[in-house]
């Protein structure tokens, strides 16, 4: 009976172990360190591009950790082992503005921007190729690097790289964009306060660069600090690498676009909980998808929505899954009860299929994501990816490895934001890296 009970574990243990191994080969998470800073979001914050990023066979990742230092790991694609390094730069991680964004050029070194909340430019870059030694800080063009806020960086087809920010305050500023050239290793002026709010208003963005390397970028206007005057849901796109600017027609820009000029994907009202800096995806085909959430005239409170493009008009999705309200108003970073979400699109034969990525309260704050197999119709499945509360996370991942290998891979931590830019007393929480392949989730 002895041997009976322990051939019976044996057989237990045997099944489990395979069953692991067959989920591993779609879903891996991985630790890189266990005292990542988590007293507000700033490590977790959706307009983080990026937090991590993949050149080649590497994989890089930047947080602050409990001491508010600026951190650098990096891993083989597919690897559990992280090379980590504290770097001797800090942020001011108690601002959830300021996060940390990443990226490799097309020669393999990493650019890092971090602590920017209309203050004064904080870069710097690895010292070799695939190194995770910064050197000195360093200025882009000294101009109008004073009061950078919402710094991005992205990647254009020829390993040149783009500088996205904001260059004034909430409600008065004006999109920068600056290019970082591989022949001559130094930043120009592409454009100059490109998106004008006209001392009233300011843009805020979200951006994609599609294989073929058109730039596509889509914002909301906001009025004043106060995040209830959001509204509206515009577009703009270059396919010279940001030099000129069309519409979705191909009708060219006048530049600065202004609140007369642009072209208005949907007209959404201020005081429609609609939120800021959301996401967007462009696919190989130069389709474009964005993503927010806000709240229809006939609706208790804010809905998931999908923005999208067909060949001759801008078609809108409401996902519709949601049952409690809130409202979003007030300054600072809010602690809302879901995250912004991202979204990822992928062939599904002859249609589109769509990933949601978000964070809700009523689903207990899980890492979620309401799947799509036929883009165009309501059929949302709702699946969670992790069983565990992750606070006020929001869904940042790497954009180039979906890019190259369809593989998500995103950045998770438990981290806790108190409204209005306060400060919580959370102990250091886990930083880890979830990988899977959405198309396998059925």
């Amino acid at each position: 009976m002895f041997q009976s009970l322990i051939k019976s574990i044996f057989l237990v243990h045997v099944f489990l172990s395979i069953s692991m191994l067959s989920t591993a080969q779609e879903t891996q998470l991985s630790t890189i360190a266990n005292n990542g800073w988590a007293g507000n979001s700033v490590n977790t914050v959706i307009f983080r591009k990026n937090s991590l990023i993949s050149f080649k066979n590497k994989q890089y990742v930047a947080y602050y950790d409990h001491d508010q230092n600026v951190v650098l790991a990096k891993r083989k694609i597919g690897s559990k082992h992280w090379i980590v390094v504290t770097t001797p730069y800090k942020g001011d991680a108690a601002d959830a503005h300021k996060s940390i964004s990443v990226m490799v050029d097309g020669d393999g070194f990493l650019h890092v921007v971090w602590g920017q909340h209309n203050n004064k430019l904080n870069y710097a870059k690895s010292t070799l190729a695939g190194s995770l030694t910064l050197g000195n800080k360093e200025e882009m063009l000294s101009v109008k690097e004073n009061k950078v806020s919402y710094p991005e960086f992205y990647k254009l087809a020829n390993g040149d790289l783009l500088f996205f920010y904001r260059d004034g305050g909430s409600g008065n500023g004006n999109l920068m964009i600056n290019r970082y050239s591989l022949k001559t290793k130094k930043w120009t002026r592409l454009q100059d306060g490109m998106i004008d709010g006209e001392g009233q208003r300011n843009a805020y963005w979200q951006v994609a660069v599609d294989q073929a390397g058109t730039i596509h970028l889509s914002w909301v206007w906001r009025e004043s600090p106060d995040v209830a005057s959001n509204h509206d849901l515009c577009y703009a796109k270059s396919t010279d690498g940001g030099t000129t600017w069309l519409k979705s027609t191909g009708d060219k820009y006048m530049l600065p676009i202004t609140a007369t000029n642009a072209e208005y994907t949907i007209k959404i009202p201020q005081k429609s909980e609609l939120i800021n800096q959301t996401s967007m995806f462009a696919d190989a085909k130069g389709k474009v998808f964005i993503a927010g959430y806000w709240r229809e005239a006939n609706e208790n409170g804010p809905q998931y929505h999908l923005v999208y493009k067909t060949d001759t008009t801008w078609e809108v999705s409401n996902l519709n899954f949601r049952k409690t309200t809130f409202s979003l108003s007030g300054t600072g970073t809010k602690q809302i009860p879901i995250s912004r979400p991202q979204i990822i699109v992928w062939p599904n034969g002859k249609h589109d299929a769509a990933g949601l990525l978000f964070r809700d309260a009523e689903r207990q704050n899980k890492v979620s994501i309401a799947l799509n197999n036929y883009l165009g119709s309501d059929d949302w499945t709702i699946k969670d990816l992790t069983q565990t509360d992750m606070g006020d996370w929001e869904p940042t991942y790497d954009t180039e490895l979906w890019k190259t290998k369809k593989i998500l891979s995103l950045f998770l931590q438990n981290v806790t934001q108190i409204d209005g830019e306060g400060k919580g007393e959370q102990l250091p929480t886990k930083v880890q890296v979830l990988d899977l392949k959405p198309g396998k989730l059925k």
